[in-house]
Formats: structure tokens, C-alpha cells, sequence
């Protein structure tokens, strides 16, 4: 994130990529994350009187709204009214209005976080714009737009978009505390891929999360004891026979992914980096997200399959699934991975 000035303002914050945990941080599990090159800028001229206007010229639309108390909500996902909203309620006022322009690369809706960006975008400019002390404070920011996207509509995500579009660089994030570690590893390439398929975010992660915990609830009326945390795998496995199936194919799946994120973090922190056991990781942490808590889509599987025959040390989806991106890792051959994903249908 820029600079800001007293009557212009600059903000830009970059889409991420989960490494490792994808479907966890909603169970209080850890995740590691990346930023990626693709930003979202918003750029703030200050008005003389006390009217808002947005431009969003990727989306061909524009927003406007008056400084007069709390604002009304116009749709499902009104987040510029709710961001002022979630300030507003801390006491925060702006003492004039501003003309904003939004400019995004981030692929809309495909999973690499374009609303969570945004929204912390437009945190961090408001709490510029009013000068607060808060302005640069990442946590601050992040649990700011974690509340104005996801809270203030009663939406099921959870905090790791926030965190990781926010702190930048790759991070390892733990909850319920929101323990950010930042990690140094030096990774090659990566290749996105948008495979243009629309998604229902918050219908799958509603039905994935509402399995997970009551799979959860399930194994504790058998073992008390369980903690998905801590207890190991296999020996949980035995008393999970007696769930239904689904239930604990996707149980299983996040045991299985919270000791992938274990050796993934292990190996993150090692010198030099294993770049084809990271890739092995990912893609074994996608196999579970595929075959077990089928968030995955056939094309997807398809994008990936090509991008490891082309050169990609591993892959996987990204974000809640369903549709939207998968990421290849190449380190090397990065241009022949891209056009691997290209041949499979998808954008690189």
C-alpha cells in the first residue's frame, strides 16, 4: 500500500494465493499464503463538498453516497457503504467527500481474492483520508476489512484473505489469534490460471464448512478428547468410520491438509528450498481438496494435469472453489506451463 497526501490519495493492494490450508482458517486451523503481481489501486482526489463518487471502470459502474451518518445498504455486497459504515461505527468522520477511480488486475470472483483487496483498499484510504494514527497498522486494517465484508453481511469466510492481501509477502497465519508470521522463502515462479468458470462463494464454503464442523461435532460425542489441532490422524481414522461417509471423507481431508501445512512450513523455513518437494505439497494438498471436499472442477483438474506435463513442479486450486483459478508452481518453464493452461481452455 502508497502513499497519501493531503488532497490525493494513492492505494494499492495485492491478491494472494493460498500455499497451504485452503478450507482450514473457518476451523481455526493455520494457512500460508502468498501475495501475488496483481493489484487492486484506487487513487483519491479530495472534493469540496461532502459527496463520495466511485468509479469502477472494470465493472462499468459508479457509486455515489453522501456523508450523513450511517449509510443504507443498495445490494448484498454494498462494501464501500460498509466499510464507511464499519468506521463510522468507530467514531470515525470525514470532514468532505472525495472523487475515487478503482483499477483492478486481480481476476473478479476467480478465487485470488479481488473483493478482500478491495476492501482493504478502501479501509486503508478511508482511515488516510481522515488521518488516522491507525492508517498503516496491517492488523488493524485487516480485522477492519474482515468486518466490513464478511461480518457485516452475515457472510461465512474467513479471516485469511484480509490478512494475506493486507501484510503482503508470504505469511504464515494462525488462528484463533491471528498469529502472523512472515516467511522468506525464495521462491520461482508461479503461473496463474483463470478457468472462466463463475463460482458460488458463498455457497460452497456454507455446505464445506457446515460439513467440516459437524464432522467435528460428530467424532467429540465418540472421543471427547478429539482436538483438530492436535490429535493425530490415525487416531482419529478408526472412530471416524462411524460418521457418514461424506462427513468423514472431508474430516479426514483436513487432518490430512493440516499435516501438509506442518511439513509444508518446515520446508518453507529451510535453506535452500526443496522447490520439487513444495510443489509435490501442493499438489497433494489439492488431491484432497479435488477428490474429498470436491471443491475442484473438472477443467480445473484438466489445467493442472497440463501444467505438470508441461514443466509445473505442482499446483492446485485456489480459493473456495467451484470454478475461478488454479495456480501452477514452475520455477522453470513457466512460459510453457501458461501455454499448457491456455491450451486447456483457461487464461493464464
Amino acid at each position: 500500500m502508497e502513499q497519501a497526501h493531503a488532497r490525493k490519495i494513492t492505494v494499492s493492494t495485492p491478491g494472494r494465493i493460498c500455499l497451504f490450508g485452503e478450507h482450514q482458517d473457518y476451523l481455526g486451523l493455520p494457512i500460508i499464503a502468498a501475495a501475488i503481481s496483481l493489484r487492486v489501486r484506487l487513487a483519491g482526489v479530495a472534493r469540496a463538498d461532502r459527496l463520495f463518487q466511485i468509479d469502477l471502470p472494470d465493472v462499468d459502474k459508479k457509486i455515489t453516497f453522501e456523508l450523513d451518518g450511517r449509510l443504507e445498504y443498495r445490494s448484498s455486497r454494498d462494501y464501500f457503504r460498509s466499510g464507511h459504515n464499519v468506521l463510522y461505527d468507530l467514531g470515525l468522520t470525514w470532514p468532505h467527500g472525495w472523487d475515487c477511480r478503482v483499477h483492478g488486475e486481480i481476476p473478479i470472483n476467480s478465487g485470488t481474492s479481488s473483493s478482500s483487496a478491495l476492501m482493504v483498499t478502501w479501509i486503508k484510504f478511508l482511515l488516510a483520508a481522515v488521518g488516522s494514527c491507525k492508517r498503516d497498522d496491517a492488523e488493524h486494517i485487516s480485522r477492519l476489512a474482515y468486518r466490513a465484508e464478511v461480518q457485516e453481511f452475515k457472510e461465512p469466510g474467513g479471516m485469511m484473505d484480509h490478512f494475506s492481501t493486507c501484510y503482503g509477502d508470504v505469511i504464515y497465519l494462525d488462528f484463533p489469534g491471528n498469529t502472523v508470521q512472515r516467511l522468506q522463502p525464495t521462491l520461482g515462479a508461479f503461473v496463474l490460471g483463470d478457468s472462466l468458470q463463475p463460482k458460488d462463494t458463498v455457497r460452497i464454503l456454507t455446505h464445506t464448512k457446515q460439513v467440516a464442523i459437524e464432522a467435528v461435532q460428530m467424532l467429540r460425542r465418540h472421543m471427547p478428547e478429539f482436538s483438530i489441532r492436535e490429535t493425530p490422524l490415525e487416531v482419529a481414522r478408526g472412530v471416524m468410520l462411524r460418521l457418514p461417509q461424506r462427513h468423514a471423507e472431508v474430516l479426514e481431508a483436513n487432518l490430512i491438509d493440516r499435516d501438509i501445512l506442518r511439513r509444508a512450513l518446515v520446508l518453507l523455513q529451510t535453506t535452500p528450498l526443496d522447490h520439487r518437494r513444495f510443489g509435490q505439497l501442493l499438489t497433494e494438498h489439492h488431491l484432497q481438496l479435488s477428490q474429498k471436499k470436491r471443491v475442484s472442477t473438472p477443467k480445473i483438474d484438466r489445467m493442472l494435469e497440463t501444467a505438470l506435463a508441461a514443466g509445473a513442479l505442482g499446483g492446485k486450486i485456489n480459493g473456495s472453489g467451484g470454478g475461478g483459478c488454479m495456480f501452477a508452481y514452475a520455477p522453470e518453464h513457466a512460459e510453457a506451463v501458461a501455454e499448457a493452461i491456455r491450451a486447456a481452455g483457461g487464461a493464464p
